[in-house]
């Protein structure tokens, strides 16, 4: 690659045409970006894992924990469900950005099993954006009903409440992260 140039990566996109393309960039940086555009795939597709192992940050922009997927590392496995695949390099951060809803007790259950893989130094480098939205116990109630209710046209949920999530912040009544480290009278008048 030469100077000035960028190799952007498009994975999985919505007519199938992932690859690299080349952008010229105004000043001399040499930057890889991964861009998906669909499913919440972008922070922990395998794709993502490899190309991770050069990466100062990696950044899951949205989706939950309804997917996931396995890395491997010499004899270590790691189970991603929110955590973005970079969190494996002890040299990159990992972001759980703002588009990305966060059930709160998968996260630090995911977190837990990982470190008895040797998860190394994560707590210094996993950053949550402080306006990711919530999953509540609820929204996976909500989320079991809707799909029971649709019957023999279901659409194959995993219950996780990530739809309902994604409801609650586009009609601007969802809890978001900032909620809960801010004034908690705030949390709880909200909650």
């Amino acid at each position: 690659m030469a100077d000035g140039e960028m190799n952007v990566v498009h994975v999985n996109g919505q007519n199938g045409d992932s690859g690299v393309k080349k952008m010229k960039l105004s000043e001399p940086n040499k930057v890889t970006v991964v861009l998906g555009t669909q499913w919440g795939d972008e922070g922990k597709g395998k794709v993502v894992d490899m190309l991770a192992t050069n990466a100062d940050v990696v950044c899951r922009c949205q989706g939950g924990n309804n997917a996931g997927h396995s890395v491997h590392v010499g004899d270590k496995e790691y189970a991603f469900h929110l955590l973005p695949s970079g969190i494996v390099n002890e040299e990159c951060t990992a972001i759980i950005g703002n588009g990305v809803v966060v059930h709160l007790p998968n996260l630090y259950e995911e977190i837990k099993k990982n470190e008895k893989h040797g998860l190394p130094g994560w707590k210094k480098r996993l950053l949550i954006s402080d306006r990711a939205h919530l999953v509540f116990d609820m929204h996976q109630q909500v989320d079991g009903l809707q799909e029971s209710s649709r019957g023999k046209n279901s659409i194959g949920t995993t219950k996780k409440g990530i739809g309902p999530t994604y409801s609650s912040k586009v009609t601007r009544n969802g809890l978001r992260m900032c909620d809960l480290v801010g004034d908690f009278t705030v949390f709880s008048d909200k909650n």
